[in-house]
Order: C-alpha cells, then sequence, then structure tokens
C-alpha cells in the first residue's frame, strides 16, 4: 500500500505544471500556425503572469476569511479545468477571430489563461494537502513535478517539435540579415543574406516536419491531467480504506482554515507518522527556527524559483543554440531528468542544515550564471565551435537544474515539518519568485533586447 500512495502521490504532482510545460513544448509547431507567429510566447508570458490572481486569491482568503475554504473541493475543481482545458485546446487552439482589424488566437489565449490558472493555484493547495501525508510523500511530490516537465518534453521529442536541420539556399543580391526573437526555450530565425555582389549559396536552419499533429499532443496532455485528477480521487478512496486513519484525507470538512501548526502528530492515509515516544517531535523541529531562519528559508524559495521559473529558461536558447541544436536539446532534455533524479536523492541522503543548503544554493547559481554568461555573449560564446564548449554548457544546465531541484525539496520539507500553513505560504514564495523572474526577463529579452540571437548553420565567430 505504501508503495501504491507513493505512485498515487508522484502522479498527482505531476499534474502541477505538465499543462503549461506541454504548452511551452509545443510553441515550436504552433508558432507557424497561428497569426501572433513568434510574438505568441510574448503573449504567453503575459498571460500566464496575470494567472497569478488564483494564489492571490487564495492566500488572501487563507489570511482574512479562515475556513470558507474548503481545500479538498478546491484541488478537484483545479483538475478538473485543467483536464477540459487540455481538451479544448486539442481542438480550438488553430481558432482565430477578427480583433481590432486582424485575426488573433482568442480561444488560444484565453485557454492559456485557465491552464496557467490551474498551474499557479496548485502552488498553493497542492502543498498543503500534501502536509496531511506522512514527510516521505512530500519528497515523492516533488519528484512527481519534475516529471511534469519531462514528460511532455519527451512527447514533443517523440513529435519532433523544434528539431531542425542545416539546408543549402541561394541568396540574392541587396537583402540583409535580421535577427528573429528568441522566448522561453525556443527560438526562430528570419534569416535573409547579407549585401553580396552576385548571388551565391549558403546553409540555413529549417524546422523538419512533425511526425504527429498538435491534436494528438493535447490530447496526451489531457491524458496526463486526467490521470492526475484519478491519482487524487483514488487517494482520497484510499484514505477512506485505513482503519486507523484518524481523519478523513478526502473530507470536503478539510479546510484552509485548519492549515495550523500541528501538534505532537501528522497523520497521513498511514495512520500518524509519530510512534510511541514521539509526541511533539514535529513541534520541537518547528520550534529551532527563528524569525530570521524563516525569513531566510522563504527567501530561498522565492530565489530559487525565479531562477528556475523565470530567468533562466528565458535564455535558455541564447545560451545553447550557438553551440547547435544537439547541446540545445541535450541540455533541455538532460536537465529535466536531472530534476527528478535531485529529487529522489534528497529522500536517501536530505539535509536540512541551512547553512549546507545555502552553500548548494551558491553553487547551483554559479552554474546558473555560468548558463547567463553564455547567453548574454551569444551568439558567439565561450568555446563555440568546440566540442569542449558543447560539453560544458550541457553539464552546467545539468548540474544547475540538479543543485536548486534538491534544494527547492529540502526546503518544502523543511516547512512541512513546521506547519501546513508553512506549505501554503512556501507555495506562494514559489509563485513569487516566479513572477519575479519572469517580469525581470521579458523587458530585458523582448523590449530591450539585450540578448543576440543567429542561425547556427551559417553562424561563424572569430577565435
Amino acid at each position: 500500500m505504501a508503495l501504491l500512495t507513493h505512485l498515487l502521490v508522484c502522479v498527482f504532482g505531476m499534474g502541477s505544471w505538465v499543462a503549461i510545460n506541454g504548452l511551452w513544448v509545443e510553441l515550436p509547431l504552433l508558432v507557424t500556425e497561428l497569426p501572433e507567429s513568434w510574438n505568441l510566447p510574448s503573449y504567453l508570458t503575459v498571460v500566464i503572469q496575470l494567472a497569478n490572481i488564483g494564489p492571490l486569491l487564495v492566500t488572501l482568503l487563507h489570511r482574512f476569511r479562515p475556513g470558507c475554504l474548503p481545500e479538498v473541493p478546491v484541488i478537484f475543481a483545479v483538475l478538473v479545468v485543467g483536464t477540459v482545458a487540455c481538451v479544448l485546446f486539442a481542438f480550438l487552439w488553430h481558432v482565430t477571430s477578427p480583433v481590432l482589424g486582424g485575426h488573433h488566437s482568442i480561444a488560444f489565449i484565453v485557454l492559456t489563461f485557465f491552464l496557467a490558472l490551474v498551474d499557479c493555484t496548485s502552488s498553493v493547495t497542492f502543498l498543503p494537502f500534501m502536509s496531511r501525508l506522512p514527510p516521505p510523500y512530500l519528497t515523492t511530490f516533488f519528484v512527481g513535478e519534475g516529471f511534469s516537465g519531462l514528460l511532455p518534453a519527451l512527447v514533443a521529442l517523440a513529435q519532433g517539435s523544434g528539431i531542425t536541420t542545416c539546408v543549402n539556399v541561394t541568396e540574392t543580391p541587396g537583402t540583409t540579415w535580421s535577427p528573429g526573437t528568441t522566448t522561453g526555450t525556443h527560438v526562430t530565425q528570419e534569416w535573409a543574406s547579407a549585401e553580396m555582389a552576385g548571388s551565391a549559396g549558403s546553409l540555413e536552419s529549417r524546422y523538419l516536419p512533425a511526425r504527429f499533429s498538435p491534436l494528438v499532443f493535447f490530447l496526451l496532455l489531457s491524458f496526463m491531467m486526467a490521470c492526475c485528477l484519478a491519482a487524487f480521487f483514488l487517494l482520497q478512496h484510499q484514505a477512506r480504506g485505513q482503519p486507523g486513519s484518524i481523519e478523513d484525507l478526502l473530507s470536503s470538512q478539510v479546510t484552509l482554515h485548519s492549515i495550523r501548526p500541528q501538534e505532537g502528530k501528522d497523520v497521513g492515509p498511514l495512520g500518524p507518522v509519530d510512534g510511541p515516544g514521539g509526541t511533539g517531535r514535529s513541534e520541537k523541529k518547528a520550534s529551532r527556527h527563528r524569525p530570521a531562519q524563516l525569513a531566510f528559508i522563504y527567501t530561498l524559495v522565492a530565489f530559487v524559483n525565479a531562477l528556475t521559473n523565470g530567468v533562466l529558461p528565458s535564455v535558455q536558447t541564447y545560451s545553447c543554440l550557438p553551440y547547435g541544436p544537439v547541446a540545445y536539446h541535450l541540455s533541455s532534455a538532460l536537465s529535466s531528468v536531472a530534476s527528478p533524479l535531485a529529487c529522489l536523492l534528497s529522500m536517501f541522503l536530505p539535509s536540512r542544515s541551512l547553512p549546507f543548503l545555502g552553500v548548494l544554493t551558491v553553487l547551483g547559481t554559479s552554474f546558473g550564471a555560468y548558463n547567463m554568461a553564455m547567453a548574454a555573449m551569444s551568439p558567439c560564446p565561450l568555446l563555440q565551435g568546440h566540442w569542449g564548449g558543447e560539453v560544458l554548457i550541457v553539464f552546467s544546465w545539468v548540474l544547475y537544474a540538479g543543485c536548486l531541484s534538491y534544494i527547492k525539496v529540502m526546503l518544502g520539507v523543511i516547512l512541512r515539518d513546521r506547519s501546513r500553513s508553512a506549505l501554503l505560504w512556501c507555495g506562494a514564495a514559489v509563485q513569487l519568485g516566479s513572477l519575479l523572474g519572469a517580469l525581470l526577463m521579458f523587458p530585458l529579452v523582448n523590449v530591450l533586447q539585450l540578448f543576440s540571437s543567429a542561425d547556427y548553420c551559417s553562424l561563424h565567430c572569430s577565435a
């Protein structure tokens, strides 16, 4: 039963961000069909940040009207809306509407808002719910959250989304080259030849046709969300079947009003966490953290999520694509694998030491700083055109993702031992950090255009 519970919790955690992550990895195909073209990611960034109204509302209600928001029905509503929105995406993603003299993807943008509302709100609803399970299940939840980025990426890889090849084209005299725009984790180039005395041949990057359509991709995404909904339902059913349970895990009486420091025992589907003689252990753990230490923990949560959800994803293409499409795809795929592996590592080698987590944050940030520096030097970063540069950038992204994922899990475990309210504020810090990271990078990338891109196939950097 414990193994089954771990599996259900992992699938439940996967539903936290699988919808939005799936949307981002599908963008290289969507931008070729929708009228917004490569301005579409800029729209998505704004829409996703507007969806933070969801966690803001939940947090304010918890603070000023405790008890008015039932926790379990809210989670059910969130998962149902996410599943239905994914199904509608499959059939409406290409529908356009006339607005202000032009055609725009209104249905796509509205459905994106609902998907983002689901995923953002999950940060302040799923985490408090997980405090009702014994501590090891919280780590499993973060493993599932890591899979929310890995599984859509694997599906997109099987689909052939964003795969490019170099083709020989003929250049025409009198045309100019202009860089395309880049955002999120995707890139496109609007390439024309430099002015020349006559026509000549050159290499260009071209996207290869996909193996299956966005319709199939979004239906697969809907299936993942439906699995998350089913996992949550089975978690409730399993809890009701446990004779030793003190509280019904899925009772609608469980509300955000009950989010308060636990005294002595943690109750989960397998019964109380503390055994005989363990009364007050969680309370003692919580009492160790002074206000200054709690402020440090929440600041660390916001900072780490600002890097992983807002700052670094905005420049991954600038950081990796100058080394070639292989380096880009390896860094994306392997960093997605590193996240759940780091969560699994925290189950066997946990460390709650704040100084250690602080040092690990500095180490992970150092790898992130290297990635950012290479993005700032784009399109000619260090060791561009050398195999050593490709190896360094891939390893840097993998170690950056692994270090910060481990930190996020251990901070969540520390706050889980304090109280369910601490986990709610942890979710709020996650969303605040992600919001600040995105708001910082959006003008730098899309308005000030501090990062430069170029076509890898025709790129020539001086030694």
